[in-house]
């Protein structure tokens, strides 16, 4: 009898169970939205974190409010994502060292960006570019400036944003693929780094294309080759690693945005719309467009499939490189 009890009370409480789901996710947003950003203001997921939040402040009735919080190269604002509530009132624009690098490079990392987050969708991408002191390197084609970097007794060094970042990883990946062994000087951003680039204190670099392409045209520094499939019409002139003849060298910068896990399936659905829709607004599309990202916008299940292959991507370049963090 009292089992005939418990079976009646779980199947009254199914319906009230899926009817709370459902009222959730029609009940987004009940007050303003945090979009966190784990790192500093004025870097490139800060401002991709600001434009898809103006934009949803626009078509939501409640406002969507950028919050920065830096530290550990994004480590403290993952921890506090992955220990919010799931209710759709804390998202999270953060680049690929969040969401791949750091569980490649940091084997202690206080969360975990495949079971931690609920992952929402790619927002963008962009690749990047080799660039060189002009003064210093006169190789003006891939092939020479490795030749150059293999010559008797060199010294060498190339200059990244920092341990674990995109411009950090893909460097080593070009020692790996051309047998080179330039040293890494990290500093606290592309800035100080491309500063150091051009006054010859280091002698290249891979920054992100946007970022880089306003040095390229005053030629402070000498760009060599861009890491996409393709030319990018911000660079038509500059050839692509396979074109340069160095295969199996096609890597992209990106950035994503997440939400806390376990997040009812109803609401995932309705926020990532939210997101997307922002994305893809022309206004969005077009100040992305001058700042060298290509917009994305993919599913919840796209994401996740091309997350674990970056994450595999990096966990062999970091294992063969014995890339330690800092």
């Amino acid at each position: 009898m009292k089992r005939r009890i418990l079976l009646q009370a779980s199947t009254l409480a199914m319906p009230a169970l899926l009817l709370g789901r459902a009222a959730s996710a029609q009940s987004w947003p009940s007050r303003p939205i945090t979009m966190m950003v784990p790192f500093a203001p004025g870097g490139s997921s800060d401002i991709i974190g600001r434009a898809v939040a103006h934009r949803m402040s626009a078509t939501l009735p409640r406002p969507v409010v950028v919050e920065n919080r830096p530290g550990a190269a994004g480590e403290v604002g993952a921890r506090l994502l992955a220990r919010a509530e799931p209710d759709g009132h804390l998202l999270m624009a953060a680049p690929i060292s969040t969401f791949a690098i750091n569980k490649a490079l940091r084997p202690k990392l206080g969360y975990d960006p495949v079971t931690d987050f609920t992952n929402l969708t790619l927002s963008v991408t962009t690749p990047n570019v080799l660039v060189v002191n002009p003064a210093q390197v006169k190789a003006n084609t891939l092939q020479e400036f490795i030749a150059w970097l293999k010559r008797s007794g060199a010294q060498d060094s190339y200059s990244s944003s920092g341990v674990g970042s995109s411009d950090h990883l893909t460097a080593e990946l070009f020692n790996q693929r051309a047998g080179t062994k330039v040293a890494h000087i990290p500093y606290a951003g592309g800035a100080p780094a491309t500063t150091d680039l051009i006054s010859g204190t280091v002698q290249m670099s891979f920054q992100n294309l946007g970022f880089i392409t306003p040095f390229i045209r005053d030629k402070q520094v000498k760009p060599l080759i861009v890491t996409s499939e393709k030319r990018h019409p911000l660079l038509p002139d500059v050839p692509t690693a396979a074109e340069a003849g160095l295969e199996d060298f096609v890597v992209y910068s990106w950035q994503a945005m997440a939400a806390p896990p376990k997040m009812d399936p109803a609401l995932v659905q309705q926020v990532h719309g939210s997101i997307v829709e922002a994305l893809r607004h022309p206004d969005v599309m077009k100040q992305m467009d001058l700042i060298g990202f290509s917009i994305v916008g993919n599913s919840p299940e796209e994401f996740q499939v091309f997350q674990k292959k970056e994450i595999e991507r990096w966990t062999q370049v970091v294992q063969t490189g014995n890339i330690r963090a800092e």
